[in-house]
């Protein structure tokens, strides 16, 4: 596992949401993880699920007592990312400010390089 305090961040918003949903499952171990898939209307989609494991070659990320992990496929085309979570008219979500993503669709969810 490696650990690269500036390549992502998980902001405050996030982390807190994250607080939240762990503690519905009552299992203070779960970390948030991020990843990408093939598919969305711009050719990658953005997935988030909670696991308790981080692998050897996923890469670490933590605001405070949150750990997010990301696995080293989908960490090249996520360094330098944003996550936050969002609420608004359009519903509530994390959401992925990408820098490396030469365009997105309209929802926020997926991208292309």
């Amino acid at each position: 596992m490696s650990e690269l305090a500036q390549a992502m961040i998980l902001t405050d918003r996030a982390a807190a949401k994250v607080r939240k949903l762990r503690e519905g499952e009552a299992n203070p171990e779960l970390k948030l993880r991020v990843y990408i898939t093939g598919g969305g209307c711009s050719g990658f989609s953005y997935g988030f699920t909670f696991d308790e494991v981080a692998n050897e070659t996923d890469t670490i990320f933590t605001n405070d007592d949150v750990t997010m992990v990301v696995d080293s496929l989908s960490f090249q085309y996520l360094v330098g990312s944003e996550v936050d979570y969002v609420e608004s008219l359009q519903g509530s979500q994390f959401l992925i400010k990408n820098p490396n993503a030469t365009t997105t669709c309209g929802c926020g969810s997926s991208f292309s390089v």
